[in-house]
């Protein structure tokens, strides 16, 4: 199906906004193998194989609003670009970091001049997951009226990030992580592409160079594709000849004059190729695995400066201070300062560990990490590091205790299961007569006129009376609470 051009920038969008243009030569290597068509996409089968899911939406024109999770670099905007030229939709591209309330309204008002004229409009939302509950919020009567279609991309779980309104009027869709055969083609392809790829270099690359790589690119085309292309460059450095980036990519895989012959070793690479006389290479410059090993170093810098690692450092981070390992908890906590995340973010985190895992087994712990965050907000960087390893520290060697999360997940748990149970009659309130007729507030005991401060009323529903969702552990402050609750429940007796 031949889609209309997009009306609004995108990923291959030229200054004038026609998508259907090539990207800059100058643009890195995973951008200009970006996937145009629907044919040229790989991997995430289970989504677009013949009959699947979304390739029925896309054959048949028929998208709901749809929201994309995945890791980095699975294909999340790539495919919604390919959506946009395989449907006959007006596209708009709206990256949740650059955009607010304002630019929500524009856009809104522009679908609905497409509305009126029987188009339909597919809005296109990068990193659904950085808007806030107001900017979130601000999409649903669009997508209830059917102005736009909705497809968010994001790297975080929906259910958590999501508003739950957005959240029922979008098919979540999971996309998975790259496997090292879809990467291995990925890479095939790029060295053979003589339009967009590096064919027009003559270079070809050892099998146990695209292996290695593509293992250790955590299944990330992105970080695959880029760090072959620095793996190009860093032929160029050892030949001393001109090399990708250069604006004359012909000149560096051959020799200037017809019929040369050239048969020298370069740094990392076998480069073994013939002019024809035609300026193109007729035998490949091999990229070899101690090529791909060293290129893939260098690229790690610019992965780990740039967040890609968010989701296992982050990971590592919290199970390190739950593991009550200070040591840890703060080397991952300096990974993640050294690549930029942000502050926030981490110390966001920190916050619901504190309740989350350690609890009333240390109560300050959350009144420290929220003050961590009020004296972060206060000083900034790079001070702000000193605050956040206090309270990394305090956190890691802080008693532990998953009982308040425990507890308050099992009373979801009943409610969901017996619903709405009636509220006691001796603990409802009682502000008018009738309600006291009724027996609202009869027989209530106050607490405060008991000898002991306890009266020992149930206060559950009638048909959960005696049932217990907080069992607190027997260390830390929570061992207190422990005998207090021991002692309660002999007063009562």
């Amino acid at each position: 199906m031949k889609g209309r051009p997009m009306q609004a920038p995108g990923l291959w969008d030229a200054p004038t906004g026609d998508s259907h243009n090539s990207p800059s030569p100058q643009a890195p290597l995973a951008e200009r193998m970006r996937p145009r068509t629907l044919a040229e996409f790989t991997g995430q089968e289970h989504l677009l194989a013949q009959g699947r899911i979304l390739e029925r939406m896309i054959a048949n024109d028929n998208l709901s609003s749809l929201i994309f999770w995945g890791p980095p670099g699975c294909g999340k905007t790539t495919l919604a670009h390919v959506i946009a030229n395989e449907t006959r939709s007006h596209f708009i591209f709206f990256s949740a970091i650059l955009s607010g309330i304002k630019e929500i309204r524009e856009i809104f008002k522009e679908a609905e001049g497409f509305a009126a004229h029987g188009q339909r409009t597919i809005l296109f939302v990068d990193e659904i997951h950085r808007f806030n509950k107001s900017q979130q919020d601000a999409f649903l009567p669009y997508v209830e009226k059917g102005v736009v279609t909705i497809i968010g991309a994001t790297t975080e779980n929906p259910s958590f990030e999501v508003i739950a309104p957005l959240l029922s009027r979008c098919r979540v869709l999971t996309l998975n992580q790259l496997d090292t055969a879809t990467i291995k083609s990925l890479l095939r392809n790029a060295l053979q592409d003589q339009e967009r790829g590096l064919g027009k270099l003559g270079l070809d690359a050892d099998d146990d160079a695209l292996e290695f790589l593509a293992e250790h690119c955590g299944g990330d085309a992105r970080i695959a594709l880029n760090t072959l292309e620095v793996a190009a460059g860093l032929l160029e450095a050892g030949t001393g000849d001109r090399g990708p980036g250069t604006g004359d990519a012909e000149s560096w895989a051959v020799d200037r004059g017809p019929g040369t012959v050239k048969n020298r070793k370069a740094k990392n690479g076998d480069r073994n190729e013939t002019d024809n006389g035609h300026g193109q290479p007729t035998r490949s410059i091999s990229i070899t695995l101690e090529t791909v090993q060293e290129a893939l170093q260098k690229k790690a810098l610019l992965y780990d400066k740039g967040g890609e690692e968010h989701y296992n450092v982050i990971s590592a981070f919290i199970k390190s201070m739950r593991a009550s390992n200070p040591d840890a908890a703060l080397y991952w906590l300096a990974r993640m300062i050294e690549a930029g995340e942000d502050p926030m973010f981490i110390l966001r985190r920190m916050i619901i560990l504190a309740s989350e895992d350690i609890g009333n087994a240390d109560p300050r712990a959350l009144q420290i990490v929220v003050s961590a965050m009020q004296a972060f907000q206060m000083v900034g960087m790079p001070e702000g590091r000193i605050i956040m390893g206090q309270a990394v520290t305090y956190l890691a060697t802080a008693p532990k205790s998953n009982a308040s999360y425990m507890g308050i997940n099992e009373a979801l748990a009943e409610v969901r299961k017996s619903g709405a149970l009636p509220v006691p009659m001796h603990i409802r309130n009682a502000p008018t007569k009738l309600m006291k007729e009724l027996g609202y507030n009869k027989g209530y005991q106050y607490d405060h006129d008991t000898e002991k401060g306890f009266s020992g009323q149930e206060c559950l529903p009638e048909k959960l009376a005696g049932r217990k969702f907080y069992e607190p552990k027997g260390h830390g402050y929570e061992k207190n609470i422990l005998e207090r609750m021991e002692w309660l429940k002999k007063t009562k007796k």
